[in-house]
């Protein structure tokens, strides 16, 4: 394999090197957002047990300890918020709309922060299941345009001209594929998982969002 890669021509490396950088890219890439991913997930579960059983102080010394958890963050962007609203109830008696408001708001734009910040890499991971196999096809249009070339110089069409240029563009296409097929498993299961993620998180927020409501009216 080694001497094939070797022999090949200056065109077919460079199109292996380029799938070895993207497949080498999605495998840690996939290892990264696999770890990730269960750490939220787990970060996630710990922190509703606390905002479900307990109080909003316990609750919120839960999520200092899970700043990962995109519920954390979606909490703790409206903490300052909600306690800023108490205040505001108990000491003038009402809450204004659109402190109320601007709280319940900012909920949206930390959970948005934190979709972008769960989706990183994914995209790399679609670009290199789509494009791989693409890339692996011009390495193949190359090899098979060398072999003509061969024949064309030699005056011979025999297997020993040429095999070499057909064995390095069919190994074009294989590490293509090589690099497509993990990418494609992996974004089409992650995202799946980040579908969840996102909802349970959209789910809280909207839960949150009432109780915000419904504290900072009966501060008032």
């Amino acid at each position: 394999m080694f001497d094939l890669i070797l022999g090949a021509g200056i065109v077919v490396q460079a199109v292996l090197l380029l799938l070895l950088f993207l497949s080498v890219a999605s495998w840690a890439i996939i290892v990264f957002k696999l770890r990730e991913f269960r750490a939220v997930e787990a970060a996630s579960a710990g922190f509703l047990d606390a905002y479900l059983g307990g109080s909003i102080a316990s609750a919120r010394e839960a999520a200092r300890t899970r700043e990962n958890s995109p519920l954390c963050a979606v909490f703790s962007g409206g903490y300052e918020d909600l306690r800023r609203l108490h205040e505001n109830g108990t000491d003038a008696g009402e809450v204004e709309p659109e402190l109320l408001e601007g709280a319940v708001q900012r909920l949206a734009w930390v959970q948005t922060e934190q979709a972008h910040r769960l989706e990183r890499g994914l995209s790399f991971l679609a670009t290199t299941g789509s494009a791989a196999p693409f890339i692996g096809l011009f390495g193949t249009v190359v090899g098979i345009m060398n072999a003509f070339g061969e024949i064309g110089t030699s005056g011979s069409a025999s297997i020993a001209v040429v095999a070499p240029g057909i064995a390095e563009a069919l190994f074009a296409t294989a590490a293509g594929l090589f690099a497509a097929i993990p990418a494609v498993i992996a974004y089409n299961y992650m995202s799946a998982r980040l579908g969840r993620i996102l909802e349970q998180t959209d789910s809280f927020r909207g839960e949150y969002a009432e109780r915000i409501r419904r504290l900072a009216l009966r501060a008032a």
